[in-house]
C-alpha cells in the first residue's frame, strides 16, 4: 500500500482520478476531527465504488430510518463514487477510506471510534480489518459472493484466511459461498442474498418515466444499452443501424468524448445527446444518448429490451436494474463472477452474446414474438421480487442485540 499509494502521488498531475484520490486524503483526519462529534454512536459503511454504493446503499438507508441513534458514517475507496455520492444525505458523514497501513489505519479509527463496521462485497483490507479485531469493534461483510479460485482458498492464502476471523458475521450471497468458507472454518457466515435486489425494486416503485425520454420515444419501441464501453459499442452499432423502426437509448459508462462522437456519427438513423435536450430536435432521431448520471435507472422502465455493458472488459454491470421491469437483457462473455446473470440465462431472460450477429438473432427472436416476450418479462419480475428481504435480514441481525430501540 505505501507503494501503490506513491506511485498514485506520482502519476496525480496527469491523471484526474490519481489527481482526486490523493487531494481526497489530504488533510482528511483534521476535517474528520471537525465533523464527528465526540461520543456519538458510530455506525460504519464501507463500499469501493459508485456500483458497490448501490450495493450498501440498502443497509445506511435502513439504519437511518430504524436507528436513528446511530450516526452513519460512509467511506469509499475510489474517486468515481466519493466524488457523485459525498453528499448523500442518509449519511452522515461521508469520506474516503485511508490508504491501508498501519499508521493511517489507527488513526482513522482513533478519530471514527465506531461501534459497527460493515463491508460491502469484496473490501478485504488487511490491516483494517486486523485493527478492527484488536480493538474488539463489531465487524461484518454483506453482500459477500466466494469462488474458488479466491485467494482465501488458496496454499498461500493463509494471512487472507485470517482476515476473514475478522468479522463477526459473513453475511454471503448463496449457498456455494458458505459451503467454501466452511471448508475452511469459516462458519460464522448467513446466506442472506444480494441487497441489490432492494435496491432495484424501491427504485422501480418510487420511479416516475423521464419525460424526454418518453417524448423520444414516441409510440415507438425502445432499446435500452445502459453502462457501455467500446467493445459493447462495436456490436450494438450494427443492431442500431439494422432496425431502424426501433428507438434506442445508448448510455456510456464513462463519458469519452471520442465514443460518443462516434455514436453520433454512426447511427444512421440520427442521433442526439440528453444534454442537449431539449434545444435539439430529437423526435425524429433513432438513438438518444445518455451523457448524463443518475438516470439509466429510471430509463430502463421505458424500454422493451434492454444489453448491459462490461461484458467484453472486467465483467458486466448491473443487469437487476433492467430485470426489474421485465427487461430481457443481453450482455458479453464475461457474466460468470455474477450470480444474477447466470441465474438469468438459466431462466431464458439473459443472453450472453459474443459478437454483432448473435446479439442480432436474440433480439430478432424478441422483436417479432410478443407473446414470447411477455413471458421473458413475468419471469424476470418475479425472479428480482422472490429475492428481496436481504435488507431487513442483514440490519435486524447486526443491529437487534445492541440496539436502545
Amino acid at each position: 500500500m505505501v507503494i501503490y499509494a506513491a506511485l498514485i502521488r506520482l502519476v496525480a498531475p496527469l491523471y484526474p482520478k490519481a489527481r482526486l484520490w490523493c487531494d481526497g486524503r489530504k488533510g482528511m483526519f483534521d476535517r474528520m476531527r471537525e465533523a464527528i462529534g465526540e461520543g456519538e454512536k458510530i455506525a460504519w459503511v464501507h463500499v469501493a465504488s459508485l456500483g458497490d454504493f448501490e450495493q450498501g446503499r440498502p443497509i445506511v438507508d435502513r439504519i437511518k430510518a430504524d436507528y436513528p441513534d446511530y450516526k452513519i458514517l460512509l467511506t469509499f475507496f475510489s474517486p468515481s463514487g466519493y466524488e457523485v455520492r459525498k453528499n448523500y444525505p442518509n449519511a452522515d458523514y461521508v469520506f474516503y477510506i485511508p490508504a491501508d497501513t498501519k499508521r493511517d489505519v489507527r488513526a482513522f479509527l482513533d478519530v471514527a471510534k465506531p461501534e459497527i463496521a460493515i463491508f460491502v462485497k469484496y473490501e478485504f483490507w488487511l490491516n483494517m480489518l486486523a485493527e478492527l479485531r484488536r480493538r474488539n469493534i463489531r465487524t461484518f461483510i454483506v453482500s459477500a459472493i466466494f469462488r474458488r479460485k479466491s485467494i482465501f482458498f488458496n496454499p498461500f492464502g493463509a494471512i487472507w484466511r485470517k482476515a476473514l476471523r475478522s468479522f463477526e458475521m459473513l453475511f454471503v450471497q448463496d449457498e456455494a459461498s458458505r459451503e467454501l468458507l466452511a471448508e475452511i472454518a469459516v462458519t460464522n457466515v448467513v446466506v442472506a442474498g444480494d441487497t441489490r435486489f432492494d435496491r432495484v425494486a424501491t427504485i422501480a416503485e418510487a420511479a416516475e418515466r423521464v419525460e424526454v425520454v418518453e417524448q423520444f420515444k414516441g409510440e415507438k419501441r425502445l432499446f435500452v444499452a445502459g453502462s457501455t464501453w467500446g467493445a459493447d459499442e462495436e456490436i450494438l452499432l450494427p443492431l442500431i443501424n439494422a432496425n431502424p423502426d426501433i428507438k434506442f437509448v445508448v448510455a456510456p459508462h464513462e463519458m469519452e468524448e471520442s465514443r460518443i462522437e462516434r455514436i453520433l456519427c454512426e447511427a444512421k438513423g440520427g442521433a442526439v445527446r440528453y444534454s442537449q435536450l431539449p434545444q435539439s430536435d430529437f423526435v425524429d432521431k433513432q438513438v438518444l444518448v445518455l451523457d448524463t448520471m443518475g438516470l439509466l435507472s429510471r430509463v430502463y422502465g421505458s424500454a422493451e429490451w434492454a444489453y448491459v455493458g462490461g461484458g467484453f472488459g472486467a465483467g458486466i454491470h448491473n443487469t437487476l436494474e433492467a430485470a426489474v421491469y421485465g427487461l430481457p437483457v443481453a450482455f458479453g462473455p464475461k457474466y460468470h463472477k455474477f450470480k444474477e446473470a447466470r441465474d438469468l440465462i438459466a431462466l431464458g431472460v439473459g443472453r450472453s452474446v459474443k459478437d454483432e450477429q448473435e446479439l442480432q438473432s436474440w433480439f430478432d427472436e424478441l422483436k417479432s414474438d410478443a407473446d414470447y416476450l411477455a413471458r421473458l418479462s413475468a419471469i424476470a419480475k418475479l425472479y428480482v421480487g422472490q429475492h428481496r428481504g436481504t435488507t431487513e435480514k442483514i440490519v435486524s441481525a447486526i443491529f437487534g442485540r445492541n440496539s436502545t430501540l
